[in-house]
This record gives structure tokens, sequence and C-alpha cells, in this order.
């Protein structure tokens, strides 16, 4: 069962863990989700905090041996406007679902976790063992549930894998499903946005501690990080056991990306020069991390394979089939 299975991620993973062999139900209440990234995969609309609701799904389905848990608010400034309600919606109601979950026995849990969590200050790398510093409301809910999940599992409620996704980018290569807006606030999105504008793209800090002073972030192809979530679920009962109940992965390139490197990638997979300006830090602003991946390679036998070109060129194919970027 994949929650949040009509959204960007969601979707992805179902679509990879139908191509492995896997049955997929969903459950997504669409405030944010796509119906038809539901179709034909077992979409049940509704909250995952209604009991009753949760309920009769699991009883449709008895078989049921995991749950991949990707419903959420990710929107950074809008939890930082409405703290209230993401921890509402990220923390309440995943342990309303949680509480679920264990009274039907299922055991195994996949958490859609965050880089967010990171102190990601230096620019440098960081492993699952990295300071933790969450920088906005919805960082926190990511580093929440990490905890409690971690706690429950303590408890022998069940075993729990939290996976921390860098900063996914692109859409499925066949694009059956991408983002359901095509120019999000990341810097990729604000490179289309402005490209489509006709406008320069502005580069908001350039005196950070990395190789060429702009910020850096790991970005990660979305059907790389769907894969490695199948690989999750395949190999749960080997990477977890009574004695490791739970763990933390990355799940990134294990290379960073800076801004000016984010735009030079853009203008090779146009073939067009991108007007560039550079502006102070914004208040919140961090050079950014990229992960170590070494835990993902050895107990997922995963690694991401796209690059950031491809991941680019994606995005581009995705907004153009939604034609919002005429």
């Amino acid at each position: 069962m994949i929650t949040g299975g009509a959204g960007y991620i969601g979707s992805t993973v179902a679509t990879a863990c139908i191509e492995a062999g896997i049955d997929t139900v969903l459950i997504d209440d669409l405030s944010t989700g796509r119906r038809d990234f539901g179709e034909g995969r077992g979409l049940y609309v509704g909250d995952i905090a209604d009991r009753d609701f949760v309920a009769g799904v699991l009883a449709d389905h008895p078989d049921i041996t995991a749950v991949i848990h990707c419903a959420a608010r990710i929107v950074v400034p809008e939890s930082v406007a409405d703290p209230l309600g993401y921890y509402d919606s990220n923390v309440g109601k995943t342990i309303v679902l949680l509480q679920s979950l264990r009274d039907a026995g299922i055991a195994r849990i996949v958490f859609s976790s965050s880089a967010a969590v990171y102190a990601g200050e230096s620019g440098a790398g960081v492993d699952e063992s990295g300071v933790l510093a969450p920088s906005s409301p919805y960082a926190m809910t990511k580093a929440m549930v990490e905890k409690i999940l971690e706690d429950a599992a303590t408890a022998g409620d069940f075993r729990a894998i939290a996976l921390r996704y860098f900063n996914p980018i692109g859409a499925d290569p066949r694009l059956r499903t991408g983002l359901q807006n095509p120019t999000p606030s990341h810097a990729l999105g604000m490179i289309m946005r402005a490209k489509a504008a006709g406008e320069p793209f502005s580069i908001t800090g350039t005196d950070w501690a990395t190789r060429d002073g702009s910020g850096l972030r790991d970005y990660i192809h979305v059907w790389d990080l769907a894969l490695a979530h199948v690989a999750a679920v395949q190999r749960f009962d080997e990477v977890l056991s009574e004695d490791i109940p739970y763990q933390v992965i990355n799940l990134g390139t294990g290379e960073g990306v800076t801004v000016r490197e984010l735009v030079a990638a853009f203008e090779r997979v146009t073939g067009e020069v991108l007007p560039v300006v550079e502006t102070a830090r914004r208040p919140g602003d961090q050079a950014g991390a990229f992960a170590i991946v070494h835990r993902a390679n050895a107990v997922l036998g995963w690694r991401a394979e796209r690059s950031v070109d491809d991941g680019v060129r994606d995005a581009l194919a995705w907004a153009a089939t939604l034609r919002t970027l005429d």
C-alpha cells in the first residue's frame, strides 16, 4: 500500500513497483495528487487519518504486507506560514495511520523522509550520522516522524526504513507521471520559469563555501528514487531484523551539483544560453549538501544511474506535456 500514491513521488514509486511485479494499492486524498495517476492501480480516495476508511482498505486487501508512506504536505514556505497545519497533516495524521497499521498487524513500513533534516551548512557530503538541524516546520515534521518510527519500532510495533530523499527532479522517463506543478519552487523549476518568461535566472548567493560559490544540492532523478523504494520493499527482511528494527538510508547520487552547474546542464539539454544575474543570499538559504550513499549501496544494492542532464530533460518533456510553458 502506498499512501500519497497519486502524487509526484508516490505515483512514480507505484509504477516502479508494478513493473517489478509488486501489486499496489494506493491511498490519496487528492488534495494535491491527480486521480489519473492512480488509474488502474487500486486507488482509494480518502484521508489516512480516517480510521474507518483505512480499515476498509485493509479489509479489502488482507494480503497487504508492507506500506510505503509518501503522503505529506511538502511546501517549505507554506509550512512556515502554517506550522500547525503541517504538524497536524504530517505528524498527527501519520500517528493515526501507524496505529491503524499496527492494529491490523502490518509490520513493514517504508517512510518517505527528507535530507532537509540535515544541517546542510557546509556544501559537503553527509551520511546518515550527520548532524540533524531541521530548518523549517516541514523539515521538522520529517524528523519527528522518523523519531516516532524509531521509538515504535524499538517497542516492537513494527519495523521501519526511513529513506532520506535529497533533491528529486525529472519525471517518469516514459512520461506517465510527473510533477503536478511543472515549475516548482526548487532551482530547476525557477530556471524553467525564467526561461519561459524570457527573463534572467537569479543565482541567490555566490559566496558559499562550494567550488564555484553558488549553492549545492544532490539532484536525484525521480525514477532512480522510485527504484530505491522497490529495493527497500524487496530487501526489507534482509535489511531489518528483531535486533535492527529501524534504519535510515540516504537516497541521492553521491555527487553535489552547484547552481551554476545546474544552469550549465539546462543549457546543454536545451542548446540555448540562459542569462543569469547574481543576487545576495536569501534568508534561510544554506550552502547545501550531497548524499553519502554507501549504506544504500551496501544494504539495498542500489545506486543512482541517471544524470542531472537526464533529470532536466525529463522535467522539460513532462512540462511540455502539460502545455504550461508556452
